[in-house]
């Protein structure tokens, strides 16, 4: 089949775990045989990271990347954003309506926008990776203090120094979700809280994958010359890493190793300082990151918005490393799912589950084990790539049985 991701962000032009999926679906695919364009806004990642990205990936045979580069340069993201249409990327419908793709899956869509779901006749599929469908901000994150509890849509925007979108408060996302013959859910969660939010789609429920990783090298060393925990993210404020560095401020901690990078960055650092057993590492290379999640005593994920599936949890899973996370949203149901971790509510709850984590190696161990066994079962390329095609099946079979859908 041939295949188009359509996404706002790819790496290395990204930030975030779902761009990631992307690449790896689309490898994965190629891999296998199938054909995948992948077109994404270049303008939108200078929009919001004026520089090169600082690290490059490798795509598959099969796999041809797309990215749509603007003659109105900042204008184009900018235009997409306050009417929810790609007025200055003609590419991207040439390709989508031209392309001869079988199956049109859209991801990312911010800097996109709805009015592209029109586009083309192919099967097409949309992945929540977040909460962009009902929440202009992405995140229901309120006034960037805590989880939404009523909509304040305008405000919420302008707090967040971004124009609010008149185009929401039109019929074209309702309009333009019913050019989706499928939308994908990698958490319960996800599923669950769209509905709850009004928006009553034919969902179903995907987990993401990681690729199985090699085994490490022999005789390999840890990273690390003291016991640690890892956080790995981006350092912005739902990601939850300040209200994470209590515990290691006393005495005697393990320490605490930051993989990532972020805008808040230099206040978590300042918030950090003086703790001789917190270190920043910045971005780290896939291999390394490797080495740092099979060490670790436990990923930590603090996470205090609603996180659809962290991909980050998933990754140290397979490498048999537990977590220890925050109890909300789609952090708990893996962790519940996989037996692969504690949870915690509070500064005392993570307090206590640290130290647990710490102080019995065999429960740490049995974590692991579990944690790398369902990951197995469920969580890597085959059941995610058989489970995507039988979705792409049912929808083919639907239109098959159904009228023909207007022009």
């Amino acid at each position: 089949m041939k295949f188009c991701m359509v996404t706002t962000f790819y790496p290395p032009y990204h930030f975030g775990g779902d761009a990631t999926y992307v690449h790896r679906l689309a490898t994965e695919l190629g891999r296998r045989g199938h054909v995948v364009d992948v077109v994404h806004d270049l303008d939108a990642y200078y929009l919001l990271h004026p520089g090169e990205p600082a690290l490059h990936y490798q795509d598959a045979a099969n796999v041809t990347v797309h990215r749509l580069k603007s003659r109105a340069g900042l204008l184009s993201p900018l235009a997409t954003h306050q009417t929810g249409w790609p007025l200055f990327k003609p590419k991207l419908r040439r390709l989508l309506e031209s392309g001869g793709h079988d199956v049109i899956h859209f991801h990312n869509a911010s800097l996109i926008g709805p009015g592209a779901f029109g586009y083309g006749r192919a099967v097409k599929l949309y992945t929540m990776h977040e909460q962009w469908l009902v929440c202009p901000t992405h995140l229901l994150w309120k006034f960037g203090r805590r989880i939404c509890d009523g909509r304040q849509c305008v405000r919420c925007c302008l707090h967040a120094r971004r124009p609010p979108q008149p185009w929401r408060a039109t019929g074209l996302l309702r309009r333009k979700l019913g050019e989706i013959d499928r939308f994908l859910a990698p958490s319960r969660f996800a599923r669950d809280k769209h509905r709850e939010l009004g928006m009553d789609l034919p969902v179903t429920v995907l987990p993401q994958f990681v690729p199985v990783p090699p085994p490490p090298p022999p005789g390999e060393a840890s990273p690390h010359p003291r016991p640690y925990f890892l956080f790995v993210g981006r350092l912005v404020t739902t990601k939850g890493l300040q209200t994470a560095l209590g515990p290691f401020r006393d005495a005697g901690s393990a320490d605490l190793l930051v993989a990532g990078e972020g805008d808040d960055e230099g206040t978590l650092r300042a918030a950090a300082a003086g703790m001789s057993n917190v270190s920043f590492l910045g971005v780290q290379p896939y291999e390394r990151l490797m080495s740092l999640y099979r060490h670790a005593i436990a990923l930590v994920v603090p996470s205090v918005c609603y996180e659809v599936f962290p991909m980050a949890m998933i990754e140290a899973f397979a490498e048999g490393t537990p977590v220890v996370a925050r109890d909300l949203a789609g952090m708990a149901e893996i962790v519940k799912d996989a037996d692969g971790g504690l949870l915690f509510h509070d500064d005392d709850g993570l307090r206590a589950a640290l130290g647990r984590m710490r102080a019995d190696p065999g429960l740490r161990r049995s974590l692991g084990e579990n944690a790398r066994r369902v990951f197995l079962e469920r969580w890597t390329a085959g059941p995610h790539i058989a489970q995507y095609l039988q979705t792409i099946d049912e929808c083919l079979a639907a239109r098959r049985a159904g009228p023909e859908r207007a022009a």
